[in-house]
């Protein structure tokens, strides 16, 4: 896996520094850091991040997998995968039958209509025929391993619920379709083109995607549409993508509006583009992620989705190609604000609208006790009162601070048996 530790303590150390206006509010709906949520190990293991605090300080980890199931935060804490199932154990990655897989498997695993909890017997890459279509109530545990699906079709998750994706490295996925493929042991049928994602979540809820590194994918690396809400994604590490989180189908599918997503402590790190989310209606609670540097935007919607940008610290791109002193007009209204041209790098926000500030001015979108470093900066709209975010509100954030004070942990784990991960 790629290092980014060191890296980014050197940035930090580089950056010029600016706060948003706000400090971070508490609100009275969200789950507190210090709740019910089991905590485990002395003070010198737990890092301040509750999933991780919850069972890394573990040595018994792998007898006590499912312990996972009760750590979850955000809109998907609910999600408990396979928990209340049996174990499943994948021994072969070879063998792909997208219609009739084979014990062993790792698409005869997900397909099963009872709860499972899927585990690794060693080190895979898994190149998957067609799309991994999910049953509802299952885990993929990746922890013990390097498991990788890669160079291939990838995950859907459709018109089900109670998935858990763990510590997976989720590279090179391309489009499938037009093929038959079977996404339960009662029907398979065929399916249209799928896009190409890392993760596609389509008509789903109670999902948690924890501790995945993601890239390089034909189109987005973990998507969520068509009504999908209780949605946890959280401990990831994405680089080298262009259009990275698509939340919401179209601004004329209103399903979504009911969409609620929590992405929280992931690490956004090199060559990325944009949509880091790209959000349409719905809820969006963005906590204690860090951002290193974006070409368009990192933070973008459309169709008044509801953004609570809280305690993460976003990194715009110190690129000395984009110095000139021009300036253009965000939008084609005369009250929308003219910026100088260097800064497009450095925007961490973008309306897309067509008719400009008259539409977006009434989107609620915050930034609170956001960390702006590099000249970074978020363009706020709408209410600024708490009251305002309570949909969009699933956990109290850490001080932005909290994440310049240690090295990140984002992304797929080296979990050693018998040892703390």
């Amino acid at each position: 896996m790629p290092t980014f530790s060191l890296f980014f303590l050197v940035l930090i150390s580089h950056a010029t520094i600016t706060f948003s206006r706000h400090p971070l509010l508490r609100i009275s709906e969200a789950t507190e850091w210090s709740s019910t949520r089991r905590q485990l190990g002395n003070d010198a293991c737990r890092t301040g991040n509750p999933i991780d605090d919850c069972w890394r300080c573990d040595p018994d980890w792998e007898t006590n997998r499912k312990v996972l199931a009760d750590c979850a935060i955000g809109f998907g804490r609910n999600a408990v995968g396979g928990r209340d199932g049996d174990l499943y154990v994948v021994t072969n990655s070879d063998n792909d039958d997208p219609v009739n897989p084979i014990p062993g498997t790792l698409r005869y695993g997900v397909i099963q209509e009872e709860p499972l909890w899927i585990i690794f017997d060693q080190d895979m890459v898994i190149n998957l025929k067609e799309e991994l279509i999910m049953n509802s109530h299952k885990t993929i545990d990746g922890r013990g391993h390097n498991i990788q699906i890669a160079d291939g079709p990838c995950i859907t998750i459709q018109n089900v619920s109670n998935i858990i994706i763990h510590n997976i490295y989720i590279h090179g996925c391309v489009p499938g379709g037009n093929a038959i493929v079977r996404d339960s042991t009662k029907h398979y049928g065929l399916r249209g083109n799928s896009d190409g994602d890392g993760i596609s979540i389509f008509a789903a809820r109670d999902v948690w995607i924890d501790h995945c590194t993601l890239a390089n994918c034909h189109d987005g690396l973990i998507d969520a549409v068509f009504g999908s809400t209780s949605i946890t994604i959280s401990n990831n590490y994405m680089f080298n993508h262009n259009e990275v989180m698509l939340m919401g189908h179209s601004d004329d599918f209103l399903d979504d509006k009911n969409m609620q997503v929590t992405i929280a402590f992931n690490f956004f790190g090199e060559n990325l583009v944009q949509r880091m989310p790209r959000c349409r209606h719905g809820y969006f609670h963005i906590v204690n992620n860090i951002y290193t540097g974006w070409e368009k935007y990192a933070i973008g919607g459309s169709a008044d989705p509801t953004i609570n940008s809280q305690g993460n610290v976003f990194m715009a791109l110190d690129n000395s190609d984009t110095k000139e002193a021009s300036y253009v007009q965000l939008g084609n209204c005369s009250t929308y604000p003219f910026v100088p041209k260097s800064s497009l790098h450095n925007q961490v926000t973008w309306h897309e609208s067509l008719t400009g500030f008259e539409e977006w001015k009434s989107w609620n979108w915050r930034s609170d006790g956001d960390m702006m470093l590099n000249g970074a900066f978020f363009t706020p709209s709408g209410q600024k009162s708490p009251a305002s975010y309570i949909k969009a509100s699933s956990m109290v954030a850490r001080p932005a601070s909290y994440l310049t004070n240690m090295s990140p942990q984002a992304g797929a784990l080296n979990c050693q048996k018998g040892y703390q991960c």
